[in-house]
């Protein structure tokens, strides 16, 4: 995305109702008595993970068009977190202050601790599109819900689906390496990684965990490490652009893995990952939720995103366009249910969420006494064509499985 199409900038700008104007005139309008559902995304549009955070945005933009042809009147406040917890806890604070009902965000684990720290002092309801950090519901927060699966969840499905994977393409590995950003969700990731692999009866060793920084401007160390182990799978939590640097070191290096993939991350399917790598983003993997392509809201969403965003693809978009529009969804449902934007009888409704049409697979988004919704599964996604493709289950696959993945020479 460019800066000259959508510009970047701290300043939030109001979408929705022909009300915005009278609603930011009249301040001291009652909570109880709202019309319109206001709503604060709070999304990383700047820094370390624009890439998704813009994808999310993509999202956010387009559903108060496909919330009304539901019934669901909102009107959204567009705050950019530039990637920072600080400024994610500094934004969620003013948005309350100018009278936002509830906050859905914010894409990363460190944002949703902050904001989540904001909300619950100031009982304002908080709507987590994803992040995955466990103890985000883990610390008695009465004020949040989570769509999203924790760590561990993300990465017991993203073990489940490797070893369905290979029994399928009948790749008999021996070794593997674990590689992750060392930031608040990848020290997850790794700690789940460590309680659940030895539990896990995987067919292969794990033979070394490595951490890098995501700020790094290469990862030709780490890839040094994961050459001198030489393992014949790289899993891999990263983010689009040390995505990026990760494939382009293994090339430099001459180190070409039987496959790269991840049990549960973003950065593989991102659009900054294809038009860096071109061909050498095909055949990697990932293991993480998926939209639901047979749905019908999915596909209301993809016919509102076409015209809204020309120069993107909803293929490539939807995981971050479906949860963040799912973020809208429950906190619109929530609001028709409780008839007020009070909030303890608002996030009482919340809370009692059961929404059985939505656009991620799965069955119907419901939370338990944590915030958390704990029944996500996740799809076996492989890069084909530069496109996300699903190869597993059997039941939603379009395309077979190809693993082990061809080598970066000759590609075309």
């Amino acid at each position: 995305m460019t800066k000259a199409k959508y510009p970047i900038s701290r300043r939030w700008v109001l979408q929705g109702s022909a009300a915005t104007t009278a609603l930011i005139a009249s301040p001291a309008i009652v909570r109880a008595q709202a019309q319109t559902l206001r709503i604060a995304s709070l999304l990383p549009r700047s820094g370390y993970l624009a890439p998704a955070g813009q994808g999310c945005h993509r999202g956010a933009m387009i559903a108060p068009k496909v919330l009304a042809d539901y019934g669901h009147r909102v009107e959204l406040v567009h705050v950019d977190t530039e990637s920072s917890a600080d400024i994610a806890r500094t934004q969620a604070e003013r948005v309350i202050n100018d009278g936002v009902h509830c906050i859905v965000g914010p894409f990363d684990s460190a944002g949703a601790l902050a904001i989540a720290q904001v909300c619950e002092q100031r009982q304002v309801p908080f709507v987590i599109n994803i992040a995955a950090a466990p103890q985000i519901t883990e610390q008695g927060y009465k004020f949040l819900v989570r769509n999203f699966p924790t760590g561990g969840q993300l990465v017991t499905n993203g073990l489940a689906l490797i070893k369905t994977l290979l029994e399928v393409t009948k790749l008999q590995p021996k070794t593997a390496v674990f590689l992750h950003a060392n930031d608040t969700f990848g020290a997850a990731q790794r700690q789940a990684m460590d309680r659940l692999f030895p539990a896990s009866n995987m067919p292969f060793q794990l033979a070394e965990s490595i951490a890098y920084d995501p700020k790094a401007q290469d990862l030709s160390v780490e890839v040094t490490k994961i050459r001198a182990a030489n393992p014949d799978l790289v899993l891999v939590v990263t983010r689009a652009a040390d995505a990026v640097k990760l494939v382009r070191d293994m090339v430099r290096q001459r180190f070409e893995p039987k496959g790269i993939i991840s049990p549960g991350s973003p950065g593989l399917y991102d659009e900054e990952f294809y038009q860096a790598l071109g061909p050498l983003a095909d055949f990697h993997i990932y293991n993480i939720p998926w939209v639901n392509p047979k749905a019908q809201m999915t596909q209301a969403l993809a016919a509102a995103f076409k015209p809204a965003h020309p120069n993107f693809r909803f293929e490539v978009d939807c995981f971050n366009v479906g949860f963040t529009f799912e973020g809208m969804l429950i906190a619109a449902d929530g609001f028709k249910r409780a008839g007020t934007t009070s909030g303890a009888e608002f996030m009482k409704a919340i809370r009692a969420t059961d929404i059985k049409d939505h656009v991620m697979i799965g069955g119907p988004i419901r939370f338990d006494d944590k915030g958390q919704n704990p029944n996500i599964p996740s799809a076996c996604v492989q890069n084909r064509s530069r496109t996300p493709t699903v190869v597993l289950p059997t039941e939603a696959a379009t395309a077979q499985p190809v693993l082990p993945m061809p080598a970066w020479q000759g590609r075309a």
